[in-house]
């Protein structure tokens, strides 16, 4: 997602925020990019949407031609990438169709997820094979699309049809030749690592059919679930342990997916991958188990999760000589998430006796600190 302008406009009555989002969508079919400008600055949402599920921004992307100016002004003012239309389809799905190559080169640069998958089945690759005329802006596109990791062997789902064979239908005989090349040094274990970093479930889903390694390794020996619990793909993560996608497969930095949680403390991909069974005492290269960053990064609900959903030990001291509890106090900031993380642990068990390699304990790093409500609570514990 685009980030937000820094410009704040005063709140706006629910009527002359509607007016004001109708005016910029009028603004931005009649392709009038000052009037649009001057309604943004009035405070009209280029996300807000009409009944037919258009908003300024995905008009932007399918309805000015390939003129990037207005695409460029929603994108500065906050437009969500993950936007869909009345077909489920995204700005670059549209802006593929239509065979706007300068259009999807912004959309690309932004960021857009490339292999989103439409009502209809297709991905902008498919669009632009199947609705293009395999003319100069097309072949542009479907270049651009492939450039930026496009699966070309992800079938159209309605039907099963690979891309290529889609371009050979046509005809476009340009088109064909760029992805037989693609194809070429495209293996499903390529196409599984990337869905998965993406978080599309269907093209790794394609990937495993054509008989990818579900324990594919990349450069970093990171296996399909490490790269997507890393990136928070729930919904991948969860058929690959489905699949059973080992939790504790370790990477060249000691990663595992289950360790990584503890770092990015989704609750959601904890969840996800418990059928697999993680194994809680594998440690990191810090000699920490997933609880400890979790504890020092703040992620409260996390902690209370992985508390009550797993035999991790609480009290487990890493090779800094750190418990979760020594660094929520030594790392944190003492706010409001790094009490509740005090609270939480101690709560589990964690025993605020145990002091750090030079004999200071969590409650004497609290006081130093001067971080006070977190005093009081290791205060009453170790009364």
């Amino acid at each position: 997602m685009a980030t937000p302008s820094t410009s704040a406009s005063p709140p706006l009555a629910k009527r002359d925020q509607r007016r004001l989002d109708g005016e910029l969508r009028a603004a931005a079919y009649a392709k009038d990019v000052r009037a649009a400008r001057r309604l943004i600055a009035a405070g009209a949402d280029v996300n807000a949407k009409d009944a037919s599920e258009q908003s300024a921004y995905l008009i932007a992307t399918s309805e000015v031609g390939d003129d990037p100016r207005l695409l460029d002004l929603t994108l500065a003012h906050g437009a969500d990438l993950t936007a869909r239309d009345s077909f489920n389809g995204t700005g670059l799905i549209r802006a593929a169709e239509r065979g706007f190559p300068t259009i999807v080169e912004r959309l690309l640069a932004a960021g857009i997820e490339v292999d989103h998958v439409n009502e209809l089945g297709w991905t902008a690759l498919h669009e632009a094979i199947i609705l293009g005329s395999g003319g100069p802006s097309h072949v542009d596109v479907v270049r651009q699309l492939v450039a930026a990791g496009a699966d070309v062997m992800l079938p159209s789902q309605a039907d099963g049809v690979r891309p290529i064979a889609h371009a050979e239908r046509g005809g476009h005989d340009a088109i064909s030749a760029i992805l037989r090349k693609a194809a070429r040094s495209l293996t499903p274990e390529t196409r599984l690592l990337r869905a998965a970093a993406r978080g599309s479930t269907v093209a790794a889903e394609a990937a495993l059919a054509d008989g990818a390694d579900l324990e594919a390794r990349d450069a970093r020996r990171r296996t399909p679930l490490l790269r997507a619990v890393t990136a928070d793909h729930v919904d991948v993560a969860r058929m690959l342990v489905g699949r059973g996608a080992d939790v504790n497969a370790v990477d060249d930095q000691r990663d595992t997916p289950f360790l990584v949680t503890g770092v990015t403390g989704s609750v959601a991909m904890l969840e996800a991958l418990l059928p697999g069974r993680p194994d809680t005492r594998i440690t990191n290269r810090f000699g920490g188990v997933a609880v400890i960053p979790a504890s020092e990064r703040g992620h409260a609900p996390y902690v209370e999760a992985v508390l009550d959903r797993t035999d991790i030990d609480v009290n487990h001291v890493n090779d800094l000589g750190w418990t979760a509890l020594l660094e929520a106090v030594i790392l944190g900031n003492g706010g409001r998430r790094h009490q509740r993380v005090v609270a939480s642990l101690l709560a589990h068990g964690a025993d605020p006796s145990i002091a750090d390699r030079d004999g200071v304990t969590p409650l004497e790093h609290a006081r130093r600190r001067g971080h006070e409500p977190i005093v009081t609570l290791l205060e009453a514990a170790s009364s």
